[in-house]
């Protein structure tokens, strides 16, 4: 919140603040300098500050990350612990807090953001959204690693997180140039085998390595893969660890 606060995004985010309105969120990341995800989120406008919304394992890191930007710009960066999030595939009704389409993916249902005590918390609602998310293959957070992936390879370009029109941010340069050269050979795609996954673990087509598993919930998880090599290994099967598992393509990309 705060008179600086739209600028003072606007100069680190990958996405174009000025399109961000009551009732349209929108989806960014904070980079590396050189280019690679730091935090992703969501960003909405309501209770008098613009909101963001990352997992609970990042916030206290993307704040600090965030304060070191403030410097003479005057806006306050703090937790919001009255305020929940909550995930769902219908609009709930807007009286219950601040209530947008998730602005990657259609597919993902609504959000919601309120006061804690007034929002519903279904039993298994948090594995049911992760779930669907894992069926659509869209990654967030840690399936991100920290400065491990460029922000094309892992896709934000896709689920609309990226400007290319915007002025300048923190990873810009390097980013807008693998775009207009088409240099993002790699992408995180889906990755599922019969049994639980490891995560940092090679995937391999034979004698040839095409990618290596960063993340993993149970038998699915994400992998960085090069899009070459994948297209190479087609119709030959692809091993993690010595076991079979599949690599698919999302619909959205």
């Amino acid at each position: 919140s705060g008179p600086d606060a739209r600028g003072f995004l606007q100069g680190l985010v990958t996405n174009d603040i000025e399109k961000l309105k009551p009732g349209r969120a929108l989806y960014a990341a904070l980079l590396s300098p050189q280019g690679k995800i730091l935090f992703d989120f969501l960003l909405a406008e309501g209770d008098g500050a613009i909101l963001i919304d990352c997992t609970a394992a990042s916030r206290d890191s993307l704040i600090k990350r965030l304060a070191m930007y403030r410097l003479r710009a005057k806006v306050q960066i703090e937790p919001r612990e009255q305020l929940a999030v909550l995930a769902g595939f219908e609009a709930p009704p807007s009286e219950r807090g601040v209530v947008f389409e998730d602005p990657r993916l259609a597919a993902l249902g609504f959000r919601t953001i309120g006061a804690r005590a007034e929002l519903p918390a279904p039993a298994h609602a948090s594995s049911s959204y992760h779930d669907r998310r894992l069926q659509l293959g869209v990654p967030e957070g840690a399936d991100f690693g920290l400065e491990r992936i460029f922000a094309l390879d892992g896709g934000l370009d896709e689920l609309r997180a990226v400007d290319f029109e915007k002025g300048c941010y923190v990873g810009q340069e390097l980013t807008a140039r693998m775009k207009h050269r088409g240099t993002a050979r790699k992408r995180l795609l889906p990755v599922e085998g019969p049994q639980g996954l490891a995560a940092d673990v090679e995937l391999r087509a034979g004698a040839h390595m095409i990618g290596e598993v960063v993340s993993v919930y149970g038998k699915r998880g994400f992998a960085l893969v090069r899009l070459d090599r994948l297209e190479e290994a087609a119709g030959s099967p692809i091993e993690a660890n010595g076991v079979g598992v599949s690599v698919t393509k999302p619909s959205w990309l």
